[in-house]
């Protein structure tokens, strides 16, 4: 029994250690030619550019400019909470989203597309294999809140 206690105990030592190493390691992201990073296979993920139906979501539509549509960007993030802008541009915004209990990372982008006039969204958790639906949570509030937003 000692042995099996054991080996439990080092399984979820090992599992923590895993999941803060994941926790901080910062994902190489970015756009290119208006396209965000690919999701990876795990299901802890959503984006407007994917082919997965499991992991996709609608783009929001431009308010009437880029600036107001940026504008209001920011204002969601900050009413939402939890975040930390780590880039942005005139037609990117880069934030991470911090889990207020285990405090994961969520990596979160903006993408504004001029010629389609729509916003396209991408976020992932770095750490672990599912997030319980988080993602795609954060953007449902995300998109109720854009849509209310006045700029």
């Amino acid at each position: 029994m000692r042995i099996f206690l054991a080996i439990l105990v080092a399984l979820v030592v090992v599992n923590l250690i895993r999941i803060y190493w994941q926790n901080n390691q910062v994902p190489g992201l970015g756009h290119d030619a208006g396209q965000l990073k690919p999701l990876g296979p795990r299901p802890n993920s959503v984006s407007t550019q994917t082919d997965d139906t499991d992991k996709w979501v609608q783009p929001w539509p431009f308010k009437e400019s880029r600036e107001q549509t940026m504008q209001a960007l920011l204002k969601v993030v900050e009413q939402y909470g939890g975040a930390r802008i780590v880039e942005q541009d005139d037609h990117y915004l880069y934030v991470v989203f911090t889990t207020n209990l285990m405090k994961f990372h969520d990596d979160a982008e903006f993408y504004l597309n001029e010629e389609e006039q729509l916003v396209h969204f991408r976020s992932a958790s770095r750490a672990g294999y599912s997030d319980m639906g988080l993602n795609r949570k954060r953007f449902e509030v995300m998109t109720e809140l854009y849509r209310e937003t006045e700029v």
